[in-house]
């Protein structure tokens, strides 16, 4: 992947960046997407580990040194114990808007001000480095698509591109494709959670979530 020091949820926040649609990003969905990233970075660093299903940190004071994630890190010990697939959206948006305010303080977005009907002040957020996002996406079409073998792809990377593939990014190319990269996608899910037995649950546990809020987003959509 390019641009190696951009966490996950990073990466998976400049992906769902329409630049040909300022603002699309702001849905419930893309916010799930970026909170699945993080879920799973903490997993992949042993940080938060599976106790019969529920998402529980390892000790009350290990930091990644990423604001984001140390936020997450400290929500999660915070809060009632819950599942996976509740943390994907319970309160999904402090994550988003996190990861946002990130990119826009390291040059990836940049925020412009503005009045809605001429009175009342808004931010849209637009891509300031679109040759990075652009990037981004071909690498991750090339990772959902071949043919590098999946047992070449990191895991990180391999996460990204599933979660990414779940959400059915417009980005990437994606709607209506999931039948065809159906396998590919599988396999990345799995090699994402290579690094132990318990990170595979975790992780098809974090997808599982973000496809179905993807289903549910596109079913209200149609209806």
């Amino acid at each position: 992947m390019p641009n190696g020091p951009l966490s996950p949820p990073a990466r998976l926040c400049l992906l769902a960046w329409d630049p040909a649609r300022p603002g699309v990003t702001d849905t419930a969905r893309i916010h799930h997407l970026v909170r699945a990233g993080a879920l799973t970075e903490l997993a992949q660093r042993g940080l938060l580990i599976d106790d019969e299903g529920i998402a529980t940190p390892v000790d009350l004071d290990s930091r990644t040194g990423d604001a984001v994630l140390d936020g997450l890190l400290d929500l999660v010990r915070e809060s009632l114990p819950h599942r996976w697939r509740t943390w994907v959206r319970l309160h999904a948006r402090v994550t988003f808007d996190a990861v946002r305010e990130q990119l826009v303080a390291e040059g990836y977005l940049r925020a412009e001000k503005k009045r809605v009907l001429g009175v009342f002040p808004s931010v849209d957020h637009v891509l300031a480095r679109a040759s990075v996002a652009q990037a981004l996406r071909e690498e991750t079409r090339h990772v959902l698509d071949g043919p590098v073998a999946v047992g070449e792809v990191s895991e990180r990377d391999a996460a990204v591109a599933a979660l990414a593939a779940a959400a059915d990014l417009r980005t990437l190319g994606s709607p209506g494709a999931r039948p065809r990269r159906g396998g590919r996608i599988a396999e990345l899910t799995e090699r994402s959670g290579a690094a132990a037995p318990g990170l595979r649950k975790i992780v098809g546990e974090v997808w599982g979530a973000v496809s179905a809020e993807t289903a549910r987003a596109v079913a209200s959509a149609g209806g």
